[in-house]
């Protein structure tokens, strides 16, 4: 599954979530470290979601980069 990820700079790092996982968050010094541990954030949160019987949802959220 692909889902959408926001990556955000920060003052000193980049910080990364998951629009269709709620509280599924990551920060690193770079962007390719914060989508590694956003893409570890997110198997985390799957296996929980298994675990505890719930649902996974399918991805949903659309990402797009707009010009203005």
């Amino acid at each position: 599954m692909r889902y959408g990820i926001v990556i955000e700079r920060a003052q000193d790092n980049y910080s990364a979530f998951v629009p269709d996982f709620p509280g599924c968050v990551a920060t690193g010094q770079t962007i390719p470290e914060v989508e590694q541990r956003i893409r570890e954030a997110i198997l985390f949160h799957i296996e929980g979601l298994r675990e505890d019987g719930l649902p996974v949802p399918e991805p949903s959220a659309i990402c797009e980069l707009l010009e203005v």
